[in-house]
């Protein structure tokens, strides 16, 4: 706790300083001379500052007959109470003989809110914000755009070392937008966007993880072509977007959409490699396709999908034709590469997967019909030995009734 207050206080004082810089250029700029500004729901004075101290003055508006209800002139200025957005307009302020003393133009509106900010890394070279205001002030606004990068630790001598302040430049030609050039991957940033109009100003703390951002361009240059002797099978390429740098460090994986152009429902196909066959295409259907990127580890989120490419595959061939056409061998290769895409017909390489699931269940009904066996042979080994044991009682049972009747016939002699 004792730490944290220090860096609050370095953080309020940015701020503070960084607001005193919006209000000192809050003057300069906002309009043409004599432009006066004033909050929606608060008294407005307007000062004549042509007229004499005491000396009769007129107010009027341009392009009304009358002042707005409940204004009055106190002293040579026109007090406007509980102003509102109709209030906005020229007014002007005249002496006895009319003449015109002076002219002011009022703008009525509202203080900053805070505005909405969202961040994103198309490379792991820099980030872009945009914003939107919160509230529409209907007056003049400008915005401070400024970040500090985060330190890793939480030593406070540390975090003077590594907070350095920078502009979020931004674009002239795309306005609420900014951007931070060379920022490092691995770090985290503070980002701060300020929006000044001539009544005040608001901010908003945004933190910022290049990691979670990172969101790719869609990738460039896609082209579908169908596969000559393969009626079901598209070949699809790709690059990489032009604002990702490729480095060995940082690439890009991919994600695969495609459909006949008359059905809704895609099917998916996911690759690190810049091009892939889809081989469960329909015959003679054109197939739409897109594709997108993500960073290789899993970092932030999908791009959005590229623009679409359209082809369609080669139609079912007579087996005599077939024969009879030689092609290339590149492309009869490339004709038998399956894609990761489940494919409805057989293929003469099997899934290695789809293999080990045969033979584990090929195991598991082998080891319960052994087991079935084994418990029939223990059951008719248990029988046959019971009905051992019934056949013997019976013969020792006849032998010593006969020892038995045998006896008497021996004493009587």
């Amino acid at each position: 706790m004792h730490n944290s207050i220090p860096g609050l206080g370095r953080v309020m004082v940015f701020l503070g300083a960084a607001l005193m810089s919006a209000s000192l250029t809050v003057p300069e700029g906002w309009g043409e001379e004599g432009v006066q500004y004033g909050r929606v729901g608060t008294n407005v004075t307007l000062l004549c500052a042509g007229a004499r101290p005491g000396s009769l003055v007129q107010w009027r508006r341009a392009g009304a007959m009358a002042l707005p209800e409940g204004s009055a002139i106190r002293e040579g200025a026109l007090v406007l109470p509980q102003a509102s957005l109709a209030t906005t307009g020229r007014y002007s302020c005249h002496g006895k003989d009319s003449g015109l003393l002076h002219t002011v133009s009022l703008q009525i509106g509202h203080l900053p809110g805070v505005p909405f900010v969202s961040c994103r890394a198309s490379d792991y070279e820099n980030f872009s914000c945009s914003w939107t205001s919160s509230v529409d002030t209907f007056l003049p606004t400008r915005y401070i755009t400024t970040y500090r990068k985060k330190s890793q630790t939480g030593e406070e001598k540390q975090r003077e070392k590594s907070g350095h302040v920078g502009l979020c430049l931004q674009d002239p030609f795309h306005p609420g937008t900014c951007t931070v050039h060379g920022s490092e991957f691995w770090s985290s940033y503070r980002l701060n966007i300020t929006e000044v109009n001539p009544l005040g100003s608001s901010f908003r703390l945004l933190d910022i993880t290049m990691q979670a951002i990172i969101k790719p361009d869609p990738p460039e240059g896609l082209v579908v072509e169908p596969i000559p002797l393969a009626p079901r099978r598209l070949y699809v390429s790709w690059k990489y977007p032009s604002s990702w740098p490729k480095e060995p460090h940082f690439q890009l994986r991919f994600r695969l959409q495609y459909r006949p152009v008359i059905h809704r429902s895609w099917s998916v196909v996911e690759t690190v490699n810049l091009s892939e066959v889809i081989t469960d295409a329909f015959a003679g259907l054109e197939h739409v396709v897109q594709v997108s990127a993500k960073d290789f580890l899993d970092a932030g989120n999908w791009s959005e999908w590229s623009a679409e490419a359209r082809a369609t595959p080669v139609r079912e061939l007579p087996t005599t034709a077939i024969e009879e056409t030689t092609t290339d061998a590149s492309l009869e290769t490339l004709a038998e590469e399956p894609s990761q895409a489940p494919n409805p017909e057989p293929i003469n390489r099997s899934d290695p997967l789809e293999k080990m699931a045969i033979l584990v269940s090929l195991g598991i009904f082998a080891f319960f019909v052994l087991a079935a066996v084994l418990v029939i042979i223990v059951l008719i080994w248990l029988r046959v030995r019971k009905h051992g044991k019934d056949e013997t009682k019976p013969h020792n049972f006849l032998v010593a009734a006969s020892h038995l009747k045998a006896r008497p016939s021996e004493s009587g002699c």
